[in-house]
């Protein structure tokens, strides 16, 4: 496992996060159209709880996005490097922690297809799916949601 530090992301991360976004494997191929063109701005980071998980060298291993009206896990990514060694974990155990503090009972992900067992192996409950949205998202996507607390 990699040894990682969770920390309040800045507007100063906003072209790392954005970087780990479109670099991500698992938006290749027939997913590419959800993140093409994404960004992640200092404006989101400053509206949303967004953290992320860095190693002793500083180095972005992933981050997570936590909106709280209405409660969702927006975006969570993790370097594809650094996936199966822990990250993912620590920071959607983070993500929970601060949904405690700041009163959820409740936490929506509509999941990237392939990461839905992830999330369900972490505690989440399929609830439902998330229709296509053309022409940018053509597949349906799992909706789960954590119980807080």
């Amino acid at each position: 496992m990699h040894q990682a530090t969770i920390k309040r992301a800045t507007a100063r991360d906003a072209a790392a996060l954005t970087g780990l976004v479109r670099e991500s494997g698992a938006y290749r191929g027939p997913y590419s159209s959800i993140i093409s063109g994404y960004r992640v701005t200092a404006e989101y980071i400053a509206r949303h709880r967004v953290f992320t998980a860095v190693d002793a060298t500083d180095r972005l291993l992933g981050f997570y996005a936590l909106v709280l009206d209405p409660p969702e896990l927006d975006l969570a990514f993790v370097a594809d490097d650094a996936q199966g060694t822990g990250i993912g974990r620590l920071l959607v155990r983070h993500m929970l922690a601060q949904a405690a503090a700041a009163g959820l009972s409740t936490v929506r992900v509509v999941s990237h297809p392939p990461a839905e067992s992830f999330y369900r192996r972490l505690g989440a409950r399929r609830t439902g799916t998330v229709p296509p949205r053309p022409p940018q998202v053509t597949w349906a996507r799992p909706e789960l949601h954590f119980a807080v607390g």
